[in-house]
């Protein structure tokens, strides 16, 4: 067996941590579906602007979304959509 790849999942657990807070969570779904800006989220989740940047900045630090700049408004898309799929598989363990 291999040594032990600290960095690896050291990489893994940050990804998960930045997933670790329900808001974030309800973030990917929704951007799953389509790219939105900020003040759209805001309006979904029902955070304020600064609580929701925040937010979107851990899970864009994460490697999890990206944003665009157009104008004054950002908007975020997923990066990695296939977190859907780790998400379908949570479900499985909490309908088991």
């Amino acid at each position: 067996m291999q040594p032990f790849p600290k960095e690896t999942y050291a990489r893994r657990a940050a990804v998960l941590k930045a997933l670790g807070h329900p808001a974030r969570l309800f973030m990917v779904d929704a951007l799953a579906q389509q790219e939105r800006c900020v003040n759209e989220l805001t309006r979904m989740v029902g955070l304020d602007v600064s609580t929701v940047s925040k937010h979107l900045l851990v899970l864009k630090d994460a490697g999890i979304v990206r944003d665009e700049r157009r104008g004054k408004q950002v908007f975020y898309s997923l990066r990695i959509p296939c977190v859907t799929n780790f998400f379908a598989c949570v479900e499985s363990v909490l309908q088991g």
